[in-house]
């Protein structure tokens, strides 16, 4: 049998994306990067010009689902922005709800999709460089910079946006965890992100 040992170019993504399927479908213990050539179509040894171990294929399967996270939720803030009404009369507070409610949203959407991913995503130590952990700090970058636009609205002061977007993460990460381990429903999952941003802008005001 003959292979194509560069997959027209494209094997890393192949790999991935192979990756990613298996992950959803059967597991973390189900991934190796022999089955993963197999299924591919390339020779055993081909997928380690990419990935030189197991690790280094988790970690960049960490790392692709960090930065799709991170898009998820800059689109969803920016869709929930965009259908503002443009004869409405401007509330900055209230629109700041508004695209916070969606961007949490859409995490824990994600995160009812692709729950292996998400644990996986969060196995990686902060304290140990990798390209995840590169990515981790973009989808953090993504929550502070929604944060930050409270302050335009005098919610609070800008010193208090990195202690609020640390809540934040807590808040969704915590609610998807409660989601994809089945405690609550996805719909119960929307509502309790939806009524701890109200409390943390409630409480960021009053403190403001």
């Amino acid at each position: 049998m003959s292979h194509r040992p560069f997959h027209h170019g494209n094997l890393r993504a192949v790999l991935l994306e192979q990756a990613e399927k298996v992950l959803r479908e059967r597991g973390l213990d189900a991934l190796s990067l022999r089955e993963l050539a197999r299924e591919a179509g390339v020779s055993h040894g081909a997928p380690r010009s990419h990935f030189p171990d197991r690790g280094a294929l988790l970690d960049a399967l960490a790392e692709r689902g960090f930065l799709r996270l991170a898009d998820e939720i800059r689109r969803a803030a920016a869709r929930a922005r965009d259908g503002l009404a443009p004869d409405r009369t401007p509330d900055a507070a209230h629109d700041q709800v508004r695209t916070l409610r969606a961007a949490a949203r859409a995490y824990v959407e994600f995160a009812v999709r692709e729950p292996a991913l998400l644990d996986l995503m969060f196995t990686t130590k902060a304290e140990e460089p990798s390209a995840a952990v590169g990515a981790a700090e973009r989808l953090f970058a993504a929550l502070a910079d929604l944060m930050a636009a409270g302050v335009a609205s005098d919610a609070y002061p800008a010193s208090d946006v990195g202690r609020l977007t640390l809540l934040l993460s807590a808040t969704v990460q915590g609610a998807s965890a409660l989601v994809t381990s089945r405690r609550i429903t996805p719909a119960q999952g929307e509502a309790l992100v939806d009524d701890a941003i109200a409390l943390l802008l409630a409480g960021a005001a009053a403190g403001a």
